[in-house]
């Protein structure tokens, strides 16, 4: 049995294009823009889906308290990650901010 190694020239072929290159015809402002919408949805609809199982498990339509719990614990996770996320975006700000030119 050989074991072959990963040739990066032939995939970069296959591609037609440097990985590097690759999404640089946007504005890099227009990815991050969209990036941040995308999460903050993302963890909006984590939130609704969490508020509609807990409504489900305090109407007794839910039997399955398992799955509010995990429900509640991901829209938890989520709302904090993105929490940590905007800190450290507010704290990076405020650095360059204190950057004399």
């Amino acid at each position: 049995m050989a074991i072959n190694g990963i040739n990066f020239g032939n995939l970069i072929q296959q591609t037609g294009s440097s990985p590097l290159a690759a999404g640089r015809t946007q504005s890099s402002t227009d990815d991050f823009g969209s990036l941040v919408k995308s999460a903050v949805e993302s963890i909006d609809q984590t939130q609704k889906g969490a508020e509609q199982e807990i409504s489900k498990a305090v109407t007794g339509e839910s039997p399955d308290l398992h799955k509010t719990i995990i429900q509640m614990q991901t829209a938890d996770l989520k709302f904090q990650l993105g929490l940590q996320v905007r800190n450290k975006l507010i704290g990076a700000y405020e650095e360059i901010m204190r950057m004399q030119v």
